[in-house]
């Protein structure tokens, strides 16, 4: 719709203020949020300044930060993660982006991923493609697993996280054994990038939070992949498991997914 490519300068403009700081700050202090999940003084600073930007341009539209969280309607908001891959960020691994999505109930419209140390730009809105840096992108061709590189998203840390790691590892080992490899790039929105680009057939998330899926997602469904959650429903952003595939492997990873989670539970037996 046209008043979301309306909408896409001013989303652009917010990226940029915030893959500049990337480029130019240091992380700064850590602070630890829970069990071995840092965040940064330069997550604070960029979420705030995204925050105050957006609410200069876009009154009547809401936000919600990572680690800030909601203000304004809850309706229609902007939906930030200011780093993505954190931990990857303090250490100086490239992998790392600003994620930025306009969600409209339960719907993300509008998506942009800044990869800043790779310097690649993800951006579509809903029925308008999707490109990076500029050009369109489509998902890969691939139809077989043994011929697919599959992303994973990273182990569970936290309370409960034996239990959660449980599927995580079946799935690692039920990929290992069919996929041609697995990935594990420590940022859900590359991880959703990449497939849109095809540089990867597949991106497997089994812990969501709106700001991390959120962009990748509307990004991923308008480069032509296939984005549904643990019963292979539509995604949306009360999904807790994102599976996001090229077309041709939909049916070949649900089921690898599904037999992860029985293997699991008859592991917890």
């Amino acid at each position: 719709m046209s008043e979301y490519r309306d909408l896409l300068p001013i989303a652009l403009e917010a990226m940029a203020r915030a893959t500049a700081a990337m480029r130019h700050r240091s992380p700064g202090a850590l602070i630890v949020k829970g069990d071995r999940d840092p965040v940064s003084d330069l997550d604070y600073a960029i979420e705030r300044d995204v925050r105050a930007f957006l609410r200069e341009e876009t009154p009547e539209i809401g936000f919600l930060g990572e680690e800030e969280g909601q203000t304004g309607s809850a309706e229609m908001r902007w939906v930030l993660d200011p780093i993505d891959g954190t931990a990857n960020f303090i250490r100086g691994l490239p992998m790392c982006a600003v994620s930025l999505a306009l969600v409209r109930g339960d719907e993300a419209v509008l998506g942009a991923i800044d990869v800043p140390l790779l310097a690649t730009r993800y951006t579509a809105t809903r029925d308008g493609g999707a490109y990076a840096n500029g050009q369109r992108i489509t998902t890969s061709a691939t139809t077989r697993l043994r011929e697919a590189m599959v992303a994973i998203g990273d182990y569970a840390v936290g309370p409960g996280a034996e239990s959660r790691n449980n599927v995580r590892l079946a799935l690692t080992t039920r990929l290992a054994a069919e996929a041609q490899r697995v990935r594990m790039t420590g940022s859900a929105a590359l991880d959703l990038a990449w497939l849109a680009e095809g540089k990867l057939d597949a991106a497997l998330t089994l812990s969501n939070h709106v700001w991390d899926m959120a962009a990748g997602v509307v990004i991923a469904r308008e480069a032509g992949a296939a984005v549904v959650d643990q019963d292979g429903r539509d995604h949306d952003i009360a999904s807790v498991v994102t599976l996001a595939v090229t077309p041709g492997l939909r049916e070949a990873v649900i089921d690898c997914y599904r037999g992860a989670v029985s293997s699991a539970n008859l592991h917890e037996r």
